[in-house]
């Protein structure tokens, strides 16, 4: 237990009913763990304490308010009073940051509150789930090797997940779940619960991969793989580069080869070659040879050239054919980056020859590089609403279920928005970027704390069997601590108003 030190002024609305314990004790019920707590201490959680006998969340409830007029900006507030009214200046959304949680009980959500929308009634749920059934899927966009699919992800020595399928240009990684939480040590589980913690409230975390790389991953950051921060991400395939760039090759160079680790491009032989009239040149590549100039596995995976293990080249080209090629052929050679890139020309002996990059292909290098995206790191937490968390909601949990399927029900994650999941259950996934600060917590069971609110008209809430006697008008919570959120964000309220933002 640690000691804190102020409390939330709105807390009491959101905790449940403390149980007296002894020597001034009172014990929280908000989680599994059931903690006794001194007074002037807080839980294992840190997210509830002792305030002179009432059990407090420590953490303030954070309010969204946005500015109904030209952009829609939603602006932060606090500090001042105010009556909960939707007027036509202002619109506020009760987050479940700081809301507390009824987990694992069947009490109603802390809080459920209703408003009036555009003439409509409507209710908002909100309540912080406890996540055992969790994850983080990272996409980080890099070519280099980072390790073998299935290999397994360590923090501190300890199995956190696993290296999963690359999707274009970005490797990905697969974190956290119940297994890992749950199903291993005490030691394994903590970890997996402190490394899913700071990766959602947007701290660095330092992993390493059986057989593979050390990464330093921080979610809306560059990625960095064995000490070097990655700049960009591949324009495309070798084959696809071959595709966008073709035009600009021609005249300029006579072959062009594009390497990469998983599709290698060589101009001459590829249809965009093809359609430009560029003619054969004799150039014989290592790999196995799939469509007409594009090539598989022409070297290693690994951090070299377009995501190879290779440091020259060359060492991917067998001897051009004598019969075809010609002294002087002029060849390029380039990563799908641009970050690696090589100008030759062959000798009398049909040999490359390494010479400076010509002006005329500087331009062409240079625009591949334009054409690449900065490298990121994208981490999206995935969590199931399952089990008590829909208790909370209705009477009928499977009925919220259905209303979130059916889009009666809007799913926000901290206001910000959700991918649902198709098939059973309520499983989603949200950007932590587009969460405010510190939105993600924990328990000790191991758990993370996640917020979650649902929001729909008020008569589909009690078509569902909800919690109606528990339905409180906005004007009744308390103001909250402000925070400036993502303005690119759907307001939770009228999603479909949305214009993302861009700049």
């Amino acid at each position: 237990m640690t000691t804190y030190s102020e409390f939330s002024a709105h807390s009491e609305f959101a905790v449940p009913q403390p149980q007296l314990g002894v020597d001034d004790k009172i014990r929280c019920d908000a989680c599994p763990v059931m903690c006794y707590i001194k007074p002037g201490m807080a839980g294992a959680c840190d997210r509830y304490a002792n305030d002179n006998g009432v059990l407090v969340r420590v953490d303030p409830l954070v309010l969204l308010e946005r500015t109904v007029g030209e952009g829609g900006e939603v602006v932060p507030f606090g500090g001042g009073s105010w009556d909960g009214s939707l007027v036509a200046g202002s619109e506020k959304f009760v987050t479940a940051i700081g809301a507390g949680t009824t987990y694992p009980d069947y009490k109603p959500a802390p809080f459920i509150v209703s408003s009036e929308v555009e003439g409509v009634d409507m209710v908002t749920v909100v309540t912080e789930g406890i996540f055992s059934y969790c994850g983080v899927k990272v996409k980080i966009d890099t070519d280099r090797f980072i390790g073998p699919e299935q290999s397994t992800v360590r923090v501190k020595g300890e199995a956190v997940g696993h290296v999963t399928t690359g999707e274009y240009g970005s490797q990905m990684l697969s974190l956290g779940g119940v297994h890992h939480l749950t199903g291993g040590s005490k030691k394994e589980g903590r970890v997996t619960c402190d490394a899913l913690l700071e990766l959602c409230n947007g701290k660095p975390v330092e992993l390493t991969i059986d057989d593979g790389a050390t990464l330093i991953i921080e979610a809306g950051k560059a990625p960095i793989v064995n000490g070097q921060m990655e700049q960009r991400m591949r324009v495309g395939c070798g084959s696809a580069t071959i595709g966008i760039f073709a035009k600009q090759w021609e005249g300029k160079t006579d072959e062009v080869v594009v390497v990469d680790d998983h599709i290698t491009g060589v101009l001459s032989e590829h249809q965009a070659g093809k359609l430009l009239g560029i003619p054969d040149t004799g150039i014989k590549m290592k790999g196995r040879r799939s469509t007409p100039g594009r090539y598989f596995q022409v070297a290693q995976p690994g951090t070299g050239w377009g995501g190879t293990d290779i440091d020259d080249p060359l060492t991917i080209l067998g001897p051009f054919d004598s019969k075809v090629a010609w002294p002087g052929l002029r060849l390029l050679m380039v990563s799908t980056t641009g970050e690696h890139h090589a100008y030759y020309e062959l000798d009398d002996e049909l040999k490359p020859v390494k010479r400076d990059l010509p002006e005329v292909l500087v331009e062409s290098v240079e625009r591949i590089a334009e054409n690449c995206e900065p490298a990121l790191a994208t981490v999206l937490f995935i969590g199931g609403a399952g089990g008590s968390l829909r208790a909370g909601v209705t009477e009928n949990p499977v009925r919220l279920t259905r209303s979130v399927k059916n889009a009666l029900t809007y799913v926000t994650c901290g206001g910000a928005p959700v991918y649902v999941w198709p098939g059973g259950g309520i499983t989603f996934m949200v950007d932590v970027t587009r969460l405010p600060e510190n939105a993600f917590g924990y328990v000790p069971t191991p758990a993370l704390v996640a917020p979650i609110e649902f929001t729909l008209r008020l008569d589909d809430y009690e078509a569902m069997g909800g919690h109606v006697g528990h339905v409180r008008p906005l004007s009744e919570i308390t103001e909250g601590k402000g925070v400036r959120h993502r303005d690119d964000n759907p307001w939770p309220l009228t999603p479909h108003d949305a214009k993302r933002s861009h700049g």
